[in-house]
This record gives structure tokens, C-alpha cells and sequence, in this order.
């Protein structure tokens, strides 16, 4: 049973809310979470800030969109990340071959289980342009515990350059202002990674 697509969600949420396809609130929701995963992972708080949206309501979207999501996506729901090399199995099909450099944020929860995985930025052939006010901006938006970062190297070789640490370093600042720890930054390169954290960064 997939419910991934946008239109699936949207019948589901009217179906549900008794509501049509096209009611400000359906609208709303989809506008503010506009890819067919991003309503997946909204939260209470994030529901009841919708006009027309109050506590019960929103528990009723939440509870429709977990079942929504253990259906859709069974195997996701299992991914803890509990070291560098669950972060590497994660992410080498899809960033090995990538002949640009792509920044991606593992957004996780208290126990340490995958919310949700962005990308944030995708670069050049040796770059990958990230502020953390893009970082930390999804990282809310999720209502991130804690955050993971990871960025391929093309070249193969998954050795930090000077910019790699400086930007680890301002992310975790940025993080203990704001409340939501970074744990590690990680960097595949071909069959291997590199751990930023390991190897005593930060």
C-alpha cells in the first residue's frame, strides 16, 4: 500500500477531516509541508499554528499521518543511528557516485531514530556551499533532538578539508545556542568515511 503521493495525503487528510480537497486547512498543511514526505513528520505544535487547527484536530492528523507513514515507509521507521557507520550504510548508495558534493542532515529524535534525512545543499565538484541557518532552520522544522551531518567527497578521498572542520565547528556553536546537539560530521568518499567526531574535531 503506498500513500507517499501528495495527492494520496490529501484525499486521505479530507477524507478524514471531512473536509474538502481544496479547504483553507488542506491547502494550508500543504503549502507549509509541500513534498509528499515533509506532512509525514509534522508535529502538534507545528498543526495547531494552522488557522482552524486546534489540539484535537492536530492529534487527529498526527495519528492519521504515523499510520500513514508505518505503511508507507515500514523500513525507515527502524533506522537508529547509532555510529558513524550506520551513517556510511545509510548514505553510500545514494552519494558514492555523486559527482557533486551534496550536504545532507540526518534530523534524529531522542532515542536516536531517523525523523527525517534532507538535503541541504548540493555544490560544485569539490564544494558544497551550507550556512547553518539552512541546517538549524530544517532542524527546527523537524523538531530535531539532535542532527547528524554528512557531505560526499567526490574525489574519493573522504579526508576533511580546512572548510569541512571550520563549518563542523560553526554548526556545533550554533547548535548548543539553539538547543539541538550535532553529533558527528560525516564524510564518505568512494568505500570509505571519515568521522570528524573520531578522529577528535570536536
Amino acid at each position: 500500500m503506498r500513500l507517499a503521493k501528495e495527492n494520496d495525503l490529501r484525499n486521505l487528510l479530507s477524507e478524514s477531516l471531512r473536509e474538502s480537497n481544496n479547504s483553507y486547512t488542506i491547502q494550508e498543511l500543504f503549502e507549509r509541508f509541500p513534498t509528499a514526505t515533509e506532512p509525514m513528520d509534522v508535529s502538534e505544535q507545528q498543526l495547531v499554528t494552522i488557522k482552524g487547527i486546534g489540539k484535537g484536530k492536530a492529534r487527529q492528523i498526527t495519528a492519521m499521518l504515523k499510520l500513514a507513514k508505518a505503511l508507507t515507509y515500514p523500513e525507515q521507521s527502524s533506522n537508529s543511528i547509532r555510529s558513524p557507520k550506520d551513517v556510511y550504510d545509510l548514505l553510500k548508495p545514494e552519494l558514492r557516485f555523486e559527482q557533486k558534493e551534496h550536504f545532507i542532515c540526518l534530523f534524529l529524535n531522542t532515542k536516536n531514530r531517523l525523523i527525517f534525512k534532507e538535503i541541504i545543499s548540493i555544490g560544485s565538484l569539490n564544494a558544497a556551499i551550507v550556512h547553518p541557518r539552512e541546517v538549524f532552520h530544517a532542524a527546527i522544522r523537524r523538531c530535531s533532538a539532535s542532527l547528524i551531518c554528512a557531505h560526499n567527497h567526490p574525489s574519493g578521498d573522504p579526508e576533511p578539508s580546512m572548510e569541512d572542520v571550520n563549518l563542523t565547528k560553526r554548526l556545533i556553536a550554533a547548535g548548543e545556542i539553539i538547543g539541538i546537539e550535532v553529533l558527528d560530521h560525516v564524510i564518505i568518499g568512494g568505500n570509505r568515511f571519515y568521522s570528524l567526531k573520531e578522529h577528535g574535531h570536536f
